[in-house]
C-alpha cells in the first residue's frame, strides 16, 4: 500500500511539473501556428482550440490566418510611349501556407518587404508595357460621348449651328485594349507566380490612384488651353461680326433718317419761299412806290459801309439819298 502510494506521489509530481512546464496552447480564432522542434517544423495547425506541444523542446510560432493590406510607395514609372505617371497600388493578400511562410520569410515584416519587391517590379513592369490610357480609364464610354455647346443670346438659329460647327473639336479617343482593371489583373497573375513561393496568396492588387508627373500635367493644360482659347477667339470674331452688322444697319438707318428729313425740310424751304413770295407780291401790289423805297433802303444798308468813296450820287441807284 505504501508503494502504490509513493508511486501516486512520483506520478502526480512527474504531472505537475509536467504541466506546469506548459505542454498546452491556446490558438484563438484568426490565427494559424507552426510548432518546430530544434528548428525543424515537426506540425502546423490552422484551426483555433486548445492545442498540445512537448514541453522544452517544442517552439510555437503563430501567424494571423486573416486577409492582410499591402500599401506600396507611389512609382513614377514611363509608359510604353515614354510618358512618366506616378502610380499608387494596394494590395490584399494573406498566408496560405504557413510552414512555407516560415520556411522562407519567418515574419511577417519580412513578409511585407517580399512584397514590396514583387509587386513594385511587377507594377513597374506592366506599365511601361502599355500606353498611358490604357492605365488611366477602364472603359472606352469616353469614345461614346457627344458634347454639344450650348450657345445663348444668338440671334437665329442658323447663327447658332455656325457657332456649333466653328466651336466644335474632334477629340478622338483611342480605344483601350486592357485597361486599368486589366492591368490590375495581368499583376496579380504576375506578382502571385512569385509569392506562392513564400507561402503568400495574393487576393488582389488595385491600382489605387495615378497622377501625371509635372511636365505631363503641363502638357495636358497647355493643351486644354489651346481649345479653349479656340474656341473665345470663335466668340470674339462671331462678336466682331455681329458688331460690324449693327453698325453698318445703323449707319443704313442713319443715312435713310437724314435723307427723309432732307426732303421734308426741302418741302418746308420751298413752301415758306412761296408765301414768302405771295407775301412780297401782296405788298408790292399794295403800295409799288413804298415798296421799292424800303427795299432800296435795305440794300443801301448792306452796300454803303462798304465803300470807301463816292464821286457822285447822281446815279438812279442813289436817287433816294
Amino acid at each position: 500500500m505504501k508503494k502504490l502510494i509513493a508511486i501516486l506521489v512520483v506520478l502526480a509530481v512527474f504531472l505537475a511539473v509536467f504541466l506546469m512546464l506548459g505542454p498546452f496552447y491556446i490558438l484563438p480564432e484568426g490565427e494559424q501556428a507552426v510548432v518546430t522542434r530544434f528548428g525543424k517544423i515537426v506540425n502546423t495547425e490552422t484551426e483555433a482550440g486548445l492545442k498540445f506541444k512537448m514541453p522544452l523542446v517544442d517552439n510555437v510560432v503563430k501567424y494571423s490566418s486573416k486577409l492582410l493590406s499591402w500599401d506600396g510607395d507611389a512609382q513614377r514609372i514611363p509608359t510604353n510611349e515614354n510618358q512618366f505617371i506616378w502610380v499608387d497600388a494596394t494590395a490584399r493578400w494573406y498566408i496560405s501556407d504557413p510552414a512555407k511562410f516560415y520556411e522562407t520569410v519567418g515574419s511577417i515584416a519580412s513578409g511585407l518587404g517580399r512584397l514590396n519587391d514583387i509587386i513594385d517590379s511587377t507594377i513597374r513592369t506592366v506599365i511601361s508595357e502599355n500606353n498611358l490610357n490604357e492605365a488611366v480609364r477602364s472603359t472606352n464610354q469616353i469614345n461614346e460621348i457627344n458634347v454639344v455647346e450650348g450657345f445663348q443670346d444668338v440671334d437665329s438659329a442658323e447663327d447658332a449651328e455656325t457657332l456649333k460647327s466653328l466651336t466644335s473639336t474632334a477629340t478622338s479617343q483611342q480605344s483601350i485594349e486592357v485597361g486599368r482593371e486589366g492591368l490590375s489583373n495581368i499583376i496579380l497573375a504576375d506578382a502571385s507566380r512569385y509569392t506562392d513561393t513564400y507561402g503568400i496568396t495574393l487576393e488582389d492588387v488595385i491600382i489605387r490612384q495615378i497622377r501625371y508627373s509635372d511636365d505631363l500635367t503641363e502638357s495636358v493644360y497647355e493643351r486644354m488651353i489651346k481649345e479653349r482659347s479656340q474656341i473665345a477667339e470663335t466668340y470674339r470674331s462671331y462678336g466682331r461680326g455681329q458688331l460690324a452688322e449693327w453698325q453698318g444697319k445703323t449707319e443704313k438707318d442713319r443715312s435713310t433718317i437724314l435723307s427723309e428729313a432732307e426732303a421734308e425740310a426741302a418741302v418746308i424751304r420751298g413752301n415758306a419761299d412761296a408765301e414768302a413770295n405771295r407775301i412780297y407780291t401782296e405788298s408790292y401790289s399794295a403800295d409799288p412806290d413804298f415798296f421799292e423805297f424800303y427795299n432800296t433802303l435795305k440794300s443801301y444798308k448792306e452796300t454803303v459801309p462798304s465803300m470807301t468813296k463816292v464821286l457822285s450820287s447822281d446815279a438812279e441807284y442813289f436817287k433816294y439819298l
